[in-house]
């Protein structure tokens, strides 16, 4: 199992050394925010992967277009495995580990996703989440694993999601950036069944 999930990652165009431990099913796997970012991209981009992108263009100092960078996209899971994937994380959200976002000023009526994560003693603080627009990712830690974050406010839901929380609504509350907070996830045709 281990190996073709690494071979599933190596679709997605992940680069980090991943070994073939059955742990990495669980998360048990060191990857850097870009790639954890990109990893999260195929469920709000409906099934196709995208590669993080820095520089998008460049202009000169006329604002000329001297280059301009389109971000890599491929299928890597259907449409329908996408959305379930979603629904299920939108339960994070309410019921789960991601709950509590209500008192931040991010709007209670759009559609967010999102999933928490914590490594051992509390090295690594992880958050990524999502709406239909947009997807953010934020990490608390350090390289040097001696460092960690102790106490109960080390785990990804207390260190890692206000961070997320506070960039999202500076992003809602800027009105020229053309965020919609009435997007929702759109639900695939051919999904026979209502995800509960």
């Amino acid at each position: 199992g281990a190996k073709r999930l690494i071979e599933f990652l190596r679709k997605c165009d992940f680069t980090s050394n991943i070994p073939a431990y059955p742990s990495i099913g669980i998360g048990a796997v060191e990857l850097s925010l870009i790639e954890m970012m990109q990893g999260y991209s195929m469920f709000p981009g409906r099934g196709f992967n995208a590669k993080p992108m820095y520089i998008t263009r460049i202009e000169d100092r006329n604002g000329n277009v001297l280059a301009t960078f389109t971000p890599h996209r491929k299928e890597v899971i259907s449409d329908v495995t996408a959305y379930s994937v979603i629904k299920m994380m939108q339960g994070v959200m309410t019921n789960g580990t991601g709950a509590g976002i209500c008192g931040y000023d991010v709007p209670g009526d759009m559609e967010i996703a999102g999933k928490t994560g914590t490594t051992n003693d509390n090295a690594d603080a992880w958050y990524m989440g999502y709406t239909p627009q947009l997807l953010a990712g934020a990490w608390v830690g350090c390289d040097d694993r001696f460092i960690r974050n102790e106490g109960a406010g080390g785990f990804g839901g207390a260190a890692a999601r206000p961070i997320w929380e506070a960039f999202f609504a500076k992003v809602y509350a800027d009105k020229t950036l053309g965020i919609d907070r009435s997007a929702r996830f759109v639900k695939p045709a051919q999904l026979e069944n209502e995800i509960n």
